[in-house]
């Protein structure tokens, strides 16, 4: 039996509580989504963390509560471009700016609840975010960044070495390794950061390749209140623009092979860069689940 708070503001006593949730995954990336149009039924941390739990809830790296912008007041001041906000909470019940994969994902959930359809603007915490359908996927504006500095990074199984920190709307800190040194990583702990990120960091492990026209990148990422992930999207597009630092400012186009599979991001646009992550989104389950709680 998994114990658990309610998700409303009010709980009773010895009572049951009925949630109707989507399984989602994003190239192994998993989220359980909700929906709560109106704003009325906010996540709680350990709400969340109970169903995120992979031995004693349902499991997943997250969690997105679909929600109109107008509803929630950290999507009000998007709704006039976006109808819709993801609501997202890592697996440990804190609260994340971006998650590029599960922006695939919501609007992927979206889509499938017959919500929306053509192209679409997402709210979320880091702004409006446009997506896409294509083939095998979907294609996600990712608004602007920034590189922020320089990073000592410490992890279990490589020496410490200097990282290229980058916002993304979440900080990432992309650490260049051998192929070697990416299989011998163990990240079952938190990779130590100096100086430390105040909110976190999402630390990717990247390996890179520089053919013509395309640059290649193989990654494994430990996300902040998560743990080591199958992917990430904010991450791979990170890993895309440090590596393409590192050989000079090109190429744009970058294939990015993390554990749960592959996606594309591009760069264009000269003096105000766009940059483009594509990649597959598809629905694992759907159902209503009953949750006891005292």
């Amino acid at each position: 039996m998994l114990i658990l708070s309610d998700m409303s503001d009010t709980a009773t006593t010895s009572a049951t509580a009925k949630l109707h949730l989507t399984k989602v995954q994003a190239t192994g990336n998993d989220f359980l989504l909700v929906l709560d149009p109106d704003g009325l039924r906010p996540l709680r941390r350990e709400t969340v963390a109970a169903l995120c739990d992979r031995r004693l809830g349902i499991g997943a790296d997250g969690m997105i509560r679909a929600v109109r912008s107008a509803s929630i007041p950290e999507g009000a001041c998007l709704a006039a471009s976006a109808e819709w906000f993801m609501d997202y909470v890592n697996a440990d019940g804190s609260v994340a700016e971006m998650c590029g994969n599960g922006v695939r994902a919501f609007v992927r959930y979206l889509v499938h609840r017959e919500l929306v359809s053509g192209r679409l603007a997402v709210g979320t915490r880091a702004g409006v975010r446009w997506v896409e359908r294509v083939r095998g996927g979907f294609r996600i504006d990712m608004g602007p960044w920034r590189i922020t500095g320089r990073t000592m990074v410490r992890a279990d199984g490589i020496s410490e070495r200097r990282g290229l920190a980058i916002n993304l709307g979440n900080p990432h800190v992309v650490v260049p390794v051998s192929g070697e040194e990416l299989a011998a990583l163990r990240l079952a702990q938190a990779p130590a950061l100096d100086p430390p990120a105040p909110e976190g960091a999402n630390v990717e492990f990247v390996v890179t390749e520089c053919t013509e026209g395309m640059g290649r990148v193989r990654m494994r990422v430990s996300e902040r209140g998560v743990g080591e992930t199958l992917s990430c999207g904010t991450g791979s597009v990170a890993a895309a623009l440090a590596a393409r630092e590192w050989a000079g400012g090109v190429p744009n186009v970058w294939e990015v092979r993390i554990p749960g599979g592959v996606v594309e991001v591009e760069m264009t646009g000269g003096e105000k860069e766009q940059v483009t992550l594509a990649g597959p989104a598809e629905v694992v389950f759907d159902g209503e689940f009953t949750f006891h709680h005292p």
